[in-house]
């Protein structure tokens, strides 16, 4: 879903944003997930990677949706008892992230654990679309395309409550600052009292599914005071709603007029009728749009945005640089921005003069993203190998294991052992006799050369070897490579082409804004989608191994069984053969009786 969401056509349902939130309170943190499913916490004041999770390697559990908890004071470890003249107050910080996944599932992630912290499931039937904590007790609210929402208890990790909340699917929740009231959302806009979980409020006015819910104001409903907005897709309107103490609320009161759908949303509340709120709303289009009103009832005429940010490389011919999102900072001119890629975000603080309607702020995204780049791979410790070295890969064979299929050569021809050069000269040639000759002349002979050729490369980690056989395009070889593969090869072979794409990845990464970038736009995606498919058949191959060797055992175990069965019938002069004792349940497709048993794992 995530790896999809920037490439939906025009029309049709929203698609799911690729999830960017910053921390609470101080900024700290900026959590993203991108397109390749992992979740990454960076730190917004060293610029730096701090985290990095594996939500699941399966597709279908993709992070769609990540909220942060309210700051808390966390223990780091053992440290020693201070007296009661040295105590000093404990810093809350930001902790633990809630994450929506595509498979119902909520996790949630610790960043002083830097590990996932719990999973709470069995709530929903469907994909998860936004997830909210409560202000105060440790609870979080999730809405699904199920059309329900669920009330999960942190402390135990299971739902405390569960109610159906729309006929359509739940896109959007909001808790209120006092944490008596959730707003939620699918295209009718409906607010909940959570103490008896019964409607308090409806409101209409959006033909799309909302995809965003605020609380603009933090005073209480019977006071005509409560303000809250709502975005949604395909919608270049912000609506504010005012509840009313005399249930007269069915229009909204104020429009922020936008250039886009808005993607990232933050504000400062306001507390009192005396003091503006503050909005800063990133578009689906990359601009930002900062707002400053009074909300003291209804306002006829859309509002437009006091100052209007964008963001460009500093070619001859500059480029727009997508603004991922934005948070305001206690200071009203500064704000922390986020943008390029969710691959590689760089942040900054910025000072806005707000005074200019429009502002285009140029940066050299190649220098900032080298910058980070560094600092970032700095955590990752490679092993230093010198020329002499050797590396054995555990479980990979020697050069002259037996390579399946390899044995099954043409009476005659020449058995003795060629050297490498020999191989690759020889595929070439068997290549050229293959376009002659037709399918049937050499195929077994270029498809051997392949299969030991890729093991010897893999053992060696010979580049050339390894060009040579992964650079092929012809699908028959391909597929007959792979299948006369032995399976101790299979695993160092999929960590080499992981390893390649990876390469790739951040090869374009580090070309972001050049030309080539231009051209191939949706490159990322695609690799990020496949470097993600890899890492989930790994894992499926380790599963995959055990139960080959669970099946050969049982096999082993049958056909000894049917030897003494055979063998006593005839000592006893039967010369029937026995019945067949192996029960359906057993028949495994891929699996053959005649003593040398195999797995077909293709």
């Amino acid at each position: 879903e995530a790896a999809r969401s920037e490439m939906a056509a025009d029309g049709g349902s929203s698609p799911l944003q690729l999830p960017c939130v910053f921390s609470p309170k101080s900024r700290q943190y900026l959590a993203l997930c991108a397109q390749d499913g992992r979740l990454r916490v960076w730190n917004t004041d060293s610029k730096t990677l701090q985290q990095e999770y594996v939500p699941s390697a399966h597709l279908s559990a993709t992070c769609t949706c990540i909220a942060w908890g309210p700051c808390r004071t966390v223990k780091e470890g053992p440290q020693r008892k201070k007296r009661k003249s040295e105590a000093v107050p404990v810093e809350e910080k930001a902790d633990l992230l809630a994450m929506g996944t595509a498979a119902g599932t909520v996790l949630i992630y610790s960043t002083v654990k830097g590990a996932l912290h719990c999973t709470l499931d069995g709530g929903h039937s469907a994909g998860v679309n936004c997830v909210q904590w409560h202000p105060e007790e440790s609870l979080l609210y999730s809405g699904s395309d199920d059309t329900y929402i669920v009330e999960w208890d942190l402390q135990t990790g299971k739902t405390r409550s569960k109610w159906k909340a729309d006929r359509a699917a739940v896109t959007s929740l909001c808790v209120s600052p006092d944490g008596k009231l959730l707003l939620s959302a699918g295209h009718v806009i409906k607010m909940w009292d959570l103490d008896t979980k019964e409607v308090y409020r409806k409101f209409t006015g959006h033909s799309t599914a909302v995809t965003t819910l605020r609380f603009a104001t933090s005073r209480p409903p019977d006071s005509n005071g409560l303000y809250f907005l709502s975005g949604a897709s395909h919608d270049r309107l912000l609506s504010v709603w005012q509840v009313r103490e005399d249930g007269k609320d069915k229009n909204s009161v104020v429009s922020f007029t936008l250039t886009d759908e808005p993607q990232h949303i933050d504000l400062v509340t306001s507390n009192s009728k005396d003091e503006a709120v503050r909005l800063a709303v990133v578009c689906k289009d990359g601009q930002l749009h900062l707002f400053e009103h009074f909300l003291n009832g209804p306002c006829k005429k859309p509002l437009s945005p006091s100052c209007s940010v964008q963001m460009s490389d500093t070619r001859e011919s500059p480029m727009p640089i997508p603004l991922l999102a934005a948070a305001l900072v206690a200071d009203t001119r500064t704000v922390l921005l986020a943008y390029g890629s969710h691959l590689q975000p760089v942040m900054e603080r910025v000072e806005v003069n707000t005074a200019e309607r429009h502002v285009c702020l140029t940066r050299d995204v190649q220098t900032s993203l080298s910058l980070s780049l560094d600092t970032a791979v700095s955590k990752v410790k490679t092993p230093m190998v010198n020329d002499k070295s050797k590396i054995l890969i555990p479980g990979l064979p020697g050069h002259q294991a037996p390579v399946k299929g390899s044995e099954k050569r043409k009476k005659g021809s020449d058995t003795k052992e060629m050297s490498i050069a020999e191989r690759l000269g020889e595929i070439d040639l068997s290549a050229a006799l293959a376009e002659k000759e037709g399918p049937k002349g050499t195929a077994s002979l270029q498809t051997d050369n392949f299969a030991v050729l890729l093991v010897q490369g893999l053992e060696s980690n010979d580049a050339n070897i390894l060009n040579k056989v992964l650079q092929t395009r012809k699908e028959v070889v391909i597929k007959k490579t792979v299948a006369r593969l032995p399976l101790p090869a299979v695993l160092p072979l999929l960590e080499e082409v992981s390893i390649r794409i990876y390469q790739l990845l951040q090869l374009f990464e580090a070309s972001l804004h050049s030309d080539l970038w231009r051209s191939l736009p949706d490159l990322v995606n695609q690799l990020g989608v496949l470097y993600h498919m890899i890492e989930s058949r790994v894992r499926m191959f380790h599963k995959l191994t055990k139960l080959h060797g669970k099946l050969y055992l049982l096999m082993t175990q049958v056909g000894a069984t049917t030897h003494t069965a055979k063998r006593a019938s005839h000592e006893n002069g039967c010369t029937s053969e026995p019945l067949e004792i192996l029960p359906d349940a057993l028949m495994v497709p891929g699996v053959e009786m005649n003593g040398e048993t195999e797995l077909d794992l293709t």
